[in-house]
């Protein structure tokens, strides 16, 4: 028996097609794989929102010469909602989004309430005296201009042929 036909809600979704394996191992590993393909394909394209490299809020990071450039969605936030720290060349946001409606009236929700943190490690060394952010249209700037060793070290580099 497979381990699919263990999950009721599955068997439905595809016949059990199996290439008979001489290897045991083979066949497990083969029957682990379709497990965890089925268990993704039930998110119905979500499922890669829920790796760890994504987060709340979705960020930009732009570096040109001079500045890191940090810009955050904060849909149905306000300014005065977020936090902006910056410490050993970590920029830390965070904030809480408030329910506008009570839960018990509430039927279905699929947007996020609650605390948030989002720490972004910067690319290059800032001036942390001279950082500024911008709140405009639920969208976060924070612009860090690098120092001027920052600056100065960047070095252009011929291409002989």
């Amino acid at each position: 028996m497979a381990v699919r036909d263990l999950i009721p809600r599955m068997r439905w979704r595809m016949p059990i097609t199996r290439s008979e394996s001489i290897n045991p191992l083979a066949a497990l590993h083969e029957e682990m794989n379709r497990l965890f393909d089925d268990f993704w394909r039930d998110f119905d394209g979500i499922g890669s929102s829920l790796m760890p490299s994504s987060g709340f809020p979705r960020v930009e990071v732009i570096e040109t010469e001079g500045e890191v450039k940090v810009e955050a969605e904060l849909p149905g936030i306000g300014e005065n909602d977020v936090d902006i720290t910056l410490h050993n060349g970590i920029l830390t946001l965070r904030g809480e989004r408030q329910s506008s409606s009570d839960d018990r009236h509430r039927r279905v929700s699929e947007r996020y309430y609650g605390q948030f943190e989002r720490r972004i490690a910067l690319p290059a060394e800032v001036e942390g005296d001279k950082v500024t952010a911008s709140f405009h249209k639920g969208v976060l700037t924070v612009t860090l201009p690098k120092t001027a060793r920052e600056v100065q070290d960047v070095k252009h580099i011929r291409i002989d042929s």
